[in-house]
């Protein structure tokens, strides 16, 4: 079994590969070779026995994926892209990363002629407003930002070429990954995380947005088992809809904030200063909110049942369990 991950420098990159190197299997079959692709180097996991490779560059540019996949990977985990801050203040560079970086990968593997298991991350950014209170699975993808469109563009690639058996993909729209650990990045969604990971350490945190917006989150510890999962479904069982929306937990920001305060006192909850950002809450206003992801939950996809769950895998995994 030989695996590729783009985008494997990234958070979720370097937890799918640490989950993968103590796993060390993936659809009943012992992972034999692990390729890690980024645009700068991504940290390799000791797997013993296993064949593995870090590669750098652009998939965007002429050759790259062909170079990238000439090895035929049996699972192609895609998680490359910018962030949807950037690429919204970008437009040149969302487009070229988000979308013809993820056609040339697309196509390389069509051209391979072998039909791996591709599994993409979208994101609820494919749906815009006005939204009902809870998004069915059938709600239409409207996005409001070039980082949605450029999203719900590849979700349809993906469900054409799986429908003339290129591969066999599966597209799961995360929801907020919350929360996240190390710096800041340039995410509109970052300050989700900010909130409650700086105060854990002692530090100031700034709230954009008002305390009543509502949004949905899943941990890293849940995306990761998205993507498992998502590699080892049954492809038939999917169906002809080949993009999901993961469950989460949906909270207002409130609620974020009284989750922390349970876990870590009060004093923890006067860090988070409030600063009303116009650009950021121009994007979040355009958010979803609430979703019913039946089917992904029928499928066997789950997450946290609460937020206190989400801050608890948080201080778990990334502080040792202390606070």
């Amino acid at each position: 079994m030989r695996v590729l991950i783009t985008g494997a420098a990234g958070m979720i990159g370097r937890k799918l590969a640490a989950r993968l190197a103590e796993d060390k299997t993936l659809r009943g079959k012992t992972i034999t070779a692990l390729d890690l692709h980024d645009i700068v180097p991504a940290h390799a996991p000791a797997m013993a026995g296993v064949e593995i490779a870090a590669h750098t560059g652009d998939l965007s540019e002429a050759g790259a994926a062909a170079r990238l996949v000439a090895s035929r990977p049996d699972v192609i985990f895609h998680l490359a892209g910018i962030v949807s801050g950037e690429a919204e203040t970008n437009f040149d560079l969302g487009y070229r990363v988000n979308l013809d970086g993820t056609r040339a990968l697309f196509d390389a593997v069509r051209l391979s002629g072998h039909s791996p298991r591709i599994v993409f991350t979208s994101s609820i950014a494919v749906f815009g407003a006005p939204f009902p209170e809870v998004i069915p699975d059938d709600f239409h993808p409207t996005p409001l930002t070039s980082y949605g469109t450029q999203k719900l563009i590849c979700e349809a690639l993906l469900a054409d070429y799986t429908r003339r058996g290129f591969f066999d993909g599966v597209g799961i729209r995360l929801p907020t990954i919350c929360v996240r650990p190390g710096k800041p990045n340039k995410a509109a969604s970052g300050f989700f995380s900010g909130i409650i990971r700086e105060p854990l350490k002692g530090e100031t945190a700034v709230l954009p947005v008002p305390r009543s917006v509502v949004h949905t989150h899943a941990s890293p510890r849940s995306a990761v088992g998205f993507l498992i999962h998502a590699a080892e479904i049954d492809g038939q069982a999917v169906g002809p809809r080949r993009n999901l929306t993961m469950p989460g937990v949906a909270v207002s920001v409130a609620q974020q904030i009284e989750a922390l305060g349970r876990i870590a006192g009060s004093r923890t909850v006067e860090l988070i200063r409030d600063e009303p950002d116009e650009t950021i809450w121009a994007i979040v206003k355009n958010w979803p909110s609430r979703f019913d992801a039946r089917r992904a939950r029928e499928l066997g996809f789950a997450a946290e049942a609460d937020f206190d769950a989400v801050i608890r895998a948080y201080v778990e995994d990334e502080m040792g369990g202390k606070i």
